[in-house]
């Protein structure tokens, strides 16, 4: 009986660590649905938290593991450190001769130099508490106001600091800042989209069953997204906004970015809507893999009362651990995964 026991204890064990193994070595040979293929650009990146594109050639990758700024030629593969010595880099919003970096509970402003190094820091922002979340992605609004992403301390609590989970509003400028929406408990990216406004993934409460899915959300100035209120039998509390769209419980849709017009992967345009794509880590709170994916968000708007609808579909799996994406100027789409020391990938035509 005793020897019965042991053996399946260490199959449990053996299940949890390949489990937890599976993702960082099942990316390198991805699927993607007919007429398109996935290359890989380059390996060795680290920990891959923001792809920018500077140009149709260099590539702005933020490393958390070894906290710096990187750019990468995808045609030559060589790489120039820009700045170092950060502290978990998660975001960066280019300027006019600026540039604005994320990091964990901080947000700065660097001037670029003649050699497109990146000078004189100036924090904006700092002290923002950094829990089992940090702050992630930064954007550059229309308007010249940058949105950093906040993400909660905790699974769920009551914060102590109202700039943690929540999209908060900040001065270019002066770093003046508030919050812009609530209640997001770990939104990791989020896009303008011209003619509608911000969207925004965000990553629910763990240890709930099936509650809560990862949602897509439509940004409204004020507005709460009801964590930590929500729960199984409550999933929008009174009040609060509800997703434009959700996915798999736990799986962590992360990465976002809008398809544009030059694009030939598929989505909607003009009057029929647009389509945005996304990654899906992946998670470490399933018994059996999930996620490891990257997703076709269609949208489309609701003829009577303006509201958001989506459609949404897996596009590629069997990815690994994508993280951050954005689509290159020419309309391909460009994915990094993050563990394993880091690769960077696109998705093209076949």
């Amino acid at each position: 009986m005793r020897k019965t026991v042991a053996i399946a204890v260490l199959v449990i064990l053996l299940l949890v660590v390949v489990r937890q193994a599976y993702p960082y070595f099942s990316g390198n040979d991805p699927t993607v649905v007919d007429g398109f293929e996935v290359n890989k650009v380059a390996s060795d990146l680290g920990g891959p938290t923001c792809l920018v594109w500077m140009d149709e050639i260099h590539l702005l990758i933020c490393d958390r593991d070894e906290g710096a700024i990187v750019e990468l030629n995808i045609n030559t593969d060589q790489r120039q450190t820009l700045l170092s010595g950060l502290d978990r880099p998660h975001g960066l919003a280019l300027g006019q001769g600026e540039v604005f970096i994320s990091e964990a509970g901080q947000l700065s402003r660097y001037d670029v130099d003649g050699d497109g190094l990146y000078v004189n820091g100036t924090v904006l922002v700092q002290d923002v508490p950094v829990g089992n979340h940090q702050t992630n992605a930064v954007s550059l609004l229309p308007n010249g106001t940058l949105l950093w992403h906040s993400g909660s301390t905790c699974n769920v609590c009551d914060e102590g600091d109202s700039r943690n989970a929540a999209l908060l509003w900040v001065n270019a400028t002066n770093g003046d800042h508030g919050v812009l929406a609530s209640g997001v408990r770990n939104s990791f990216d989020g896009v303008w989209v011209d003619g509608h406004g911000y969207f925004f993934t965000d990553n629910g409460r763990d240890w709930d069953g099936d509650h809560p899915q990862e949602e897509l959300n439509f940004l409204i100035e004020g507005a709460a997204y009801g964590w930590p209120d929500d729960d199984p039998d409550n999933p929008v509390p009174s009040g609060t906004e509800a997703p434009v769209g959700g996915w798999t419980p736990h799986t962590s849709m992360n990465g976002l970015d809008v398809r544009p017009s030059t694009s030939s992967l598929p989505g909607l345009d003009g009057d029929e809507g647009f389509t945005l794509y996304a990654t899906v880590y992946g998670s470490w709170n399933t018994v059996l893999p999930q996620g490891h994916e990257i997703l076709r968000i269609d949208v489309t708007v609701d003829a009577e009362d303006g509201s958001y609808e989506t459609d949404i579909t897996r596009f590629a799996w069997d990815a690994g651990t994508p993280l951050p994406l954005a689509f290159h100027p020419d309309g391909d789409l460009y994915y990094a995964t993050f563990g394993n020391n880091g690769s960077l990938f696109s998705i093209t035509p076949s």
